[in-house]
């Protein structure tokens, strides 16, 4: 009798802790064509950081007004951004690797 309740509590225990809730998206969501356009232009952010880095300029003008700048473009906010980013991650990683692919074929094209 002990063993089945200890199987019985044990399986409620297992139960409980894989029936996570689903997250919810953030209160300000961007869709998949919103995180493709900010993702583009923050891969170009970092890319322009990276290279004033190599020539030794300075960049904290670029890390602070740019990214201001490039979100206040976007209407949002580093926060904002971030959650999205991990609710993607976490909740839609397939569309976060379809959003990514997107951003690598269009900074290609920028490219050529």
């Amino acid at each position: 009798m002990k063993k089945l309740l200890l199987v019985i509590i044990s399986l409620i225990f297992l139960v409980s802790c894989s029936s996570e809730k689903k997250k919810q998206a953030p209160s300000v969501f961007l869709s998949e064509e919103q995180m493709v356009d900010v993702m583009t232009d923050v891969q170009i952010m970092e890319a322009a950081i990276s290279y004033k880095k190599n020539v030794n300029q300075p960049t904290e003008y670029l890390k602070t007004i740019g990214y201001d700048t490039l979100f206040s473009h976007y209407g949002i906010t580093d926060s904002i951004f971030k959650l999205n980013l991990k609710y993607y991650n976490e909740v839609e990683p397939q569309t976060l690797i379809r959003v990514l692919d997107s951003v690598e074929a269009r900074l290609g094209k920028m490219k050529d």
